[in-house]
């Protein structure tokens, strides 16, 4: 007896919900202090005829709350490629060369921590989502990952360029479908990025340029997702119950990205922090509202460390305590801004601390919470998260 296409539509998807299964991480070894780095910064640069420029550079730093960041360009390395130094001297093939290689293997830092954690073959992974803003070649940093891995050769690849610092819920929501629509799928996420691709010297008619090296890091996220897991065998971190994305509205021009034969420059407008802070209850009624919560001190938070403005005008605007951003807070301060990654950095902090507090569930001990991704656009990427208990 032949089955109807609903009966085949139903055995082809899953039951439950996209499930966190695992959480890794990895950055450069090279860690570069915030205190020390405008004297590096100018030096290596060649700018240290501008002491005015430096001045302001180092205020910006010492306001950014970033301790420390990781990064793979290292001295000797910029020495090598003299024309990243440059503010828009040609230097584009310099910049492909490094991260063409480095994103992947940067990731595969992050996906294996992930696998280990995880526990299970590889070659139980049926799909891949790969994310960067960091270069663009073809085949790409996703089919580079499946032959560093030792991935199965059939795995169904994603690759996902140019995104930028939303990416890291964009990458949790495109997964989130796939887990759910394909029986049994087990889904390996990894957001990698270097700044090699939009490291420069200063300018003092570009200030937003000195904003950017004051704020990004180099770092790689990797989730493995998966729908209904396997009792005593995976062990599910959280939930993902929704997924959206937005534009704001009256925000064009605030947040761009354009990439030359100087690398990547990214623009950065000071109305970014009053944008999303503005907006940003709007797509949390939107994602909240079918729950019945409206109190949003009752949820805890994932929210992408754009910057210490961003986070601060977010506690302003919706009333939160102080505690509700701790995780973006440590992650920005430990790592700086590491675009797509960084979000799945704050992920891993929030179950790693809930953990080490002995709390009752991944979320800080609560039930609901909200995953936040900024970005070009400016575009918001809203991931509602369910946590799960902590045996």
């Amino acid at each position: 007896m032949s089955r109807t296409v609903e009966e085949i539509r139903r055995a082809q998807r899953a039951e439950g919900p996209a499930t966190v299964l695992a959480i890794g991480t990895a950055n450069p070894p090279n860690c570069v202090e915030q205190s020390t780095f405008p004297d590096y910064y100018f030096r290596i640069t060649n700018s240290e005829h501008n002491p005015q420029l430096k001045q302001k550079f180092e205020r910006i730093c010492k306001k950014s709350m970033i301790e420390r960041r990781y990064m793979y360009l290292t001295e000797e390395i910029l020495k090598e490629n003299s024309e990243i130094c440059s503010f828009m001297g040609p230097s584009l093939n310099a910049r492909q060369d490094i991260v063409v290689t480095e994103v992947p293997k940067l990731g595969m830092e992050a996906a294996q921590k992930a696998i280990t954690e995880w526990g299970q073959p590889k070659s139980k992974i049926t799909h891949l989502v790969f994310c960067t803003t960091s270069g663009v070649d073809m085949p790409g940093a996703d089919y580079q990952l499946t032959k560093l891995l030792g991935l199965s050769s059939s795995v169904k690849r994603y690759m996902m360029y140019e995104q930028g610092c939303f990416a890291g819920g964009t990458v949790l929501r495109v997964a989130k479908d796939l887990a759910e629509n394909n029986a049994g799928a087990r889904v390996l996420v990894v957001c990698a990025e270097i700044t090699a691709i939009t490291f420069r010297g200063p300018s003092g008619s570009h200030l937003d340029n000195l904003v950017g090296h004051a704020l990004f890091g180099d770092g790689a996220g990797a989730v493995i997702l998966g729908s209904d897991p396997k009792v005593g065998v995976e062990r599910p971190v959280f939930q993902l119950l929704s997924a959206s994305q937005t534009i704001l509205s009256d925000s064009t021009g605030a947040l761009v990205g354009h990439l030359r034969e100087a690398g990547l420059f990214v623009n950065l407008s000071p109305d970014i922090p009053y944008h999303i802070s503005e907006n940003i209850e709007n797509s949390l009624i939107e994602a909240f509202e079918p729950l019945g919560i409206s109190d949003w001190n009752s949820i805890f938070w994932v929210a992408h460390p754009g910057g210490r403005a961003i986070l601060d005008q977010i506690e302003i605007k919706l009333a939160l305590k102080p505690e509700k951003l701790r995780s973006s807070r440590h992650v920005l301060s430990e790592y700086g801004n590491m675009s797509s990654a960084c979000v799945l950095f704050v992920l891993d902090e929030m179950r790693k601390t809930s953990i080490k507090q002995g709390l009752s569930s991944t979320g800080e001990g609560l039930e609901w919470g909200v995953l936040f991704g900024f970005g070009p656009g400016i575009t918001v990427e809203t991931v509602v998260l369910h946590s799960m208990p902590i045996n």
